[in-house]
């Protein structure tokens, strides 16, 4: 049984705030030292659940928040920037199933750092019309590999559309949203529980799991903060300008909508 875990920081219990999140930030290594247990959690529930291996892709940010050395040693983990598969880089057909760990609410919902990829360059950010998360571009990609995704944990902003959009996926809440930088959390051994729970429920079913179709046509549109940022973007081949901020592409695939996104977030670089 071979697992993937994808872990961001905006969803761990007990981080609320950017000087938490972010590095430079006082408080930074705390949630270094966070992230990293919530994610052993995960690992210590995929192995309880009869995984043989499990790699770990540090998913935030500069993507080099884990701690190394206070990982449980039975994963293997993935770190640095730039990735080509970006959140998901190192799944492939392989493996068995998904998991994805500290996750949030897309760009223009409520929750904790509600943001799509790049909390400075989109506003808005939408797949086919609707409203887009990480998860949701994680989904896609794992389902043109054939891979099921099974655990999404973070706030309850991002558990509920969880809950909606992708049928069989275990959600697991560890805090609530008060606001865009403010979160009443479980205390982390308690969310530590839960994922560790989640993740071993998760992986018990994942022979079960459905792997989404993947829909026809995966037409990207994104508001941007500034025209300057928009008439950049309407630079890519096939980008097409809406208005002053808005753009959208056509993609062929997942990997070419995150393609695009990677070179739109680049006229204005935030945080992953």
């Amino acid at each position: 049984m071979r697992v993937f875990i994808s872990v961001d920081m905006e969803g761990i219990a007990g981080i609320a705030t950017p000087d938490q999140a972010y590095r430079g930030g006082h408080n930074y290594p705390m949630a270094q030292r966070l992230i990293t247990a919530e994610t052993n959690a995960a690992i210590a529930g995929a192995f309880d659940a009869g995984a043989t291996e499990v790699l770990v892709n540090d998913a935030h940010g500069t993507m080099d928040n884990l701690l190394p050395d206070l990982l449980d040693e039975r994963a293997e983990v993935l770190q640095g920037w730039p990735k080509a598969q970006c959140m998901i880089q190192g799944l492939t057909s392989e493996h068995d199933i998904a998991l994805f760990v500290g996750y949030h609410a897309p760009a223009g919902s409520p929750g904790v750092f509600s943001h799509t990829l790049s909390s400075l360059a989109f506003t808005r950010f939408l797949v086919n019309g609707e409203i887009a998360s990480e998860t949701d571009l994680g989904v896609l990609q794992a389902a043109a590999l054939g891979v099921p995704v099974g655990l999404v944990t973070g706030d309850d902003e991002i558990c509920r559309l969880t809950r909606e959009k992708h049928r069989g996926v275990e959600a697991v809440q560890v805090k609530r949203a008060v606001g865009q930088f403010a979160a009443a959390s479980v205390h982390p051994t308690k969310a530590q529980a839960l994922v560790r729970a989640g993740a071993a429920a998760a992986v018990r079913r994942a022979d079960q799991l459905p792997v989404p179709q993947l829909p026809e046509a995966l037409t990207l549109t994104v508001d941007l903060k500034m025209p300057a940022h928009a008439e950049i973007g309407a630079l890519i081949p096939g980008m097409r300008q809406i208005d002053r901020l808005r753009l959208e592409f056509d993609a062929a695939s997942p990997d070419q909508l995150l393609g695009v996104c990677a070179l739109l977030w680049e006229t204005a670089p935030g945080h992953v």
